[in-house]
């Protein structure tokens, strides 16, 4: 189904901006151009999504020129209801002809383009047969800060996001969780993210007990005892803008060792929270979160980095990681998530998405991040 997202000003100028910058930041970059294909860079660059399909879709970034948009002619109807059409040139191409053909044409001989991560391999290759020295490269190594700052619609958007989701955790501790199983518990997550103003929930994790000790854990069959420790992590898309966030309950009182391990993760999260300022490299949020928890002697149960950017998906660039020296800029919107896993046992994680202020950093999860005992 197709979508299309709305801007906080005239359509055609607020997308026309947002190609000419692209392009522009292309030519800093030493790049002839951008190919845009489905996907997170091509709704946010002017506003449509298509199906993604086996059929072409592409737009041609390159700076001076005007932004050109192929599209199957079978779904040129819904592109120019795009929000961003009338800042580009649209093309059709119907089934039987050759779109690589007509795409090449437009495009540099022997010039480098970056194109979306997410491009098919089908279509990248057809491209590189169909124009002999062609280079390609994925756009977020070419252009990792193009989506990475966010202006201020776009932190509104994610701020009610970030709002919703609390609005969801706080009514799901309301509910009983023991007895019940995991995949009950993420059903009611997903309704609430609904019923909070969510179009799309990409993720319920619900990882009680021992099945907490997976970050990743899909909610499944196990049912909820007292004496669980339960990792909620849970988010989606509102009005085209992620959410993500994370508590972790505990049904019935916990172990005094439960408790330590839950409030050494609350302050891994705030050490990271206050190394947030302009210019501190992303690697530095992971290293003082990393560092308060191996200082406690649970330094091999953090088994993942402490944070992903979040925009118009909910894992985008930038990463708060070892070796990511990307420079923290006012704007851009990222979690802080560190965690403990103990295998066999429980699991704890704590996270909130923050956007980097100009004079530190800014909560978009408002949620207490003290342990919290449900029933």
């Amino acid at each position: 189904m197709t979508r299309v997202y709305a801007a906080p000003m005239s359509d055609v100028d607020f997308y026309a901006a947002r190609m000419d910058r692209a392009a522009r930041t292309a030519a800093d970059a030493g790049l002839a151009g951008l190919i845009v294909t489905p996907g997170p860079d091509l709704v946010w660059l002017c506003g449509y999504a298509p199906p993604v399909t086996e059929r072409l879709t592409a737009l041609l970034l390159a700076p001076g020129r005007r932004p050109q948009l192929f599209v199957p002619q079978l779904e040129r109807p819904d592109a120019e209801k795009a929000p961003g059409a009338g800042a580009l040139s649209l093309s059709g191409w119907v089934d039987g002809e050759n779109p690589y053909a007509a795409v090449a044409k437009q495009l540099t001989p022997q010039g480098r383009y970056g194109i979306s991560d997410n491009a098919w391999a089908l279509h990248l290759l057809a491209l590189q047969r169909t124009v002999p020295g062609l280079g390609l490269g994925a756009l977020t190594e070419a252009l990792p800060m193009l989506r990475a700052v966010k202006d201020a619609h776009e932190t509104d958007l994610l701020a009610a996001a970030g709002a919703a989701a609390d609005a969801t955790f706080e009514e799901i501790v309301r509910l009983r969780f023991a007895g019940r199983r995991e995949d009950e518990v993420a059903a009611d997550l997903a309704r609430l993210l609904r019923e909070h103003g969510h179009s799309q929930v990409d993720f319920t994790i619900v990882g009680s007990g021992p099945n907490g000790a997976n970050p990743h854990h899909e909610a499944g069959d196990r049912v909820i005892e007292d004496g669980d420790m339960v990792v909620l992590d849970f988010g989606g898309l509102k009005d085209g803008y992620g959410s993500d966030t994370t508590r972790t309950v505990h049904v019935g009182e916990p172990t005094a060792e439960e408790r330590k391990v839950h409030d050494l993760v609350r302050e891994a999260q705030q050490a990271a929270f206050e190394a947030v300022r302009p210019g501190v490299a992303c690697q530095e949020i992971d290293r003082v979160a990393r560092q308060v928890i191996r200082r406690a002697g649970y330094g091999e149960y953090f088994i993942h980095r402490t944070g992903h950017g979040i925009g118009v998906t909910t894992h985008e660039p930038p990463y708060m990681v070892e070796g990511e020296h990307l420079p923290l800029v006012p704007g851009m919107c990222f979690s802080i998530e560190p965690g403990i896993y103990l295998p066999g046992r429980f699991g704890v994680r704590i996270e909130d998405i923050v956007v980097c202020t100009e004079t530190g950093a800014r909560r978009l999860n408002n949620t207490a991040r003290e342990l919290r005992v449900v029933a």
